[in-house]
């Protein structure tokens, strides 16, 4: 089963249209991924400085119907691909059951505190590999 982290638009984040204003997708799902690693056992204040980094090099959105102003978005989190030193994470945004936005987000793994690309680390590839995190 994926992991699920909700959010609650703010009326500052919907635009003209009624609807959550694009660029705020991406924050949507960061905030999604940040509490899928705590999660998965890693604190996000010391694991992403400690025990591994990860940089975005890719993000892709799809949108799929709207969001409003306070809604209840569920956002599921999944990990679909694992690679030697990249991964994505997948981000299925929803209200309701219907369909809102879909972001699947390619991260690459960096020595923490550099720009250096490196394998993944064993214990993040452990968990990501591990059946919980919804992998598909």
């Amino acid at each position: 089963m994926a992991f699920v982290h909700q959010v609650r638009p703010r009326y500052a984040e919907v635009d003209a249209q009624g609807v959550v204003f694009n660029a705020h997708w991406l924050t949507y799902f960061d905030e999604a991924c940040t509490r899928w690693f705590e999660h998965l056992g890693f604190a996000p204040k010391e694991a992403f400085f400690r025990d591994f980094d990860i940089m975005l090099v890719k993000a892709v959105l799809e949108w799929q119907g709207p969001a409003g102003f306070d809604d209840a978005v569920d956002i599921a989190v999944t990990c679909p691909r694992i690679g030697t030193k990249s991964f994505d994470v997948r981000f299925a945004a929803s209200i309701d059951g219907r369909d809102a936005c879909v972001g699947t987000i390619t991260y690459v793994s960096v020595e923490p505190g550099t720009h250096d690309t490196t394998p993944i680390p064993p214990i993040l590839r452990e968990q990501l590999e591990a059946p919980e995190p919804g992998r598909s």
